[in-house]
């Protein structure tokens, strides 16, 4: 597969749990997947103990799309899927997630030919502790103050991150505020990434209008996988204005 470019208009990425997936409850997304109704998938979390090979190997049977890998750890790495984003938890100060675990797969990776994509992911403040930091005991930037959020991506472009990733958290109470969206947005040159909360179309359209170039939807379709269909149609609408 020709490398991903993930900077060019608005995209639609879901996002798989290993643990959570069943083909049979996912039907409606892998039929609007083979119809080119969104864009890749994203696999993984920051809790999952299923392999994360034979989704990504069903996803590449049953769809025609890209399946890019979403490691919460070492475990979840698999060469078989198009791309991994290299996560940097740049929010946070453990150096095991700035730096450290990527050292134990990083020959592996190289050596296996799969896109890296170098990611700066931040955390977002909500309501409550996600679960990305109890795993890896680092603090979320405050939701009320968008010029920590622009600083730290600014920081993570100038070190080399080719895409920054806002998350709220998986099944967090509300998604990342249009305020940091945008102020993030207003200061860096490669695509953001916007997921954690966008439980509806209203929410989704207004992480794209704030500035996200990709929006990620999980949670929403681990309850109800026919929403996709809500989703696809707004990101084609704004496709369609793109043009």
């Amino acid at each position: 597969m020709d490398e991903l470019n993930l900077g060019q208009g608005k995209k639609l990425a879901v996002l798989i749990d290993p643990d959570k997936f069943d083909p049979g409850h996912y039907r409606p997304v892998v039929e609007a997947a083979g119809q080119r109704g969104f864009d890749f998938f994203l696999v993984g979390g920051s809790l999952t103990f299923s392999p994360i090979g034979p989704v990504v190997d069903f996803l590449h049977e049953n769809t025609p799309l890209p399946v890019i890998l979403f490691p919460g750890d070492v475990e979840q790495v698999y060469t078989g899927a198009d791309a991994i984003l290299f996560l940097s938890l740049i929010s946070g100060r453990n150096s095991e997630y700035l730096i450290g675990k990527h050292v134990l797969v990083a020959k592996r990776l190289k050596d296996s030919g799969i896109q890296v994509i170098p990611t700066g992911y931040m955390l977002i403040g909500g309501q409550g502790k996600t679960s990305v930091e109890y795993i890896t005991q680092t603090h979320s930037l405050p939701a009320d103050k968008p010029q920590l959020a622009v600083a730290t991506a600014v920081a993570g472009e100038l070190l080399g991150m080719k895409l920054i990733y806002l998350e709220a958290g998986s099944n967090a109470s509300s998604p990342v505020s249009q305020e940091v969206i945008s102020a993030v947005k207003q200061n860096i040159d490669v695509p953001l990434m916007v997921g954690g909360g966008i439980r509806d179309e209203q929410q989704m359209t207004r992480a794209y209008n704030a500035g996200a170039d990709i929006a990620v939807i999980g949670s929403a379709l681990e309850k109800s996988p026919a929403k996709i269909k809500d989703f696809v149609s707004v990101v084609q609408k704004i496709k369609n204005q793109e043009k």
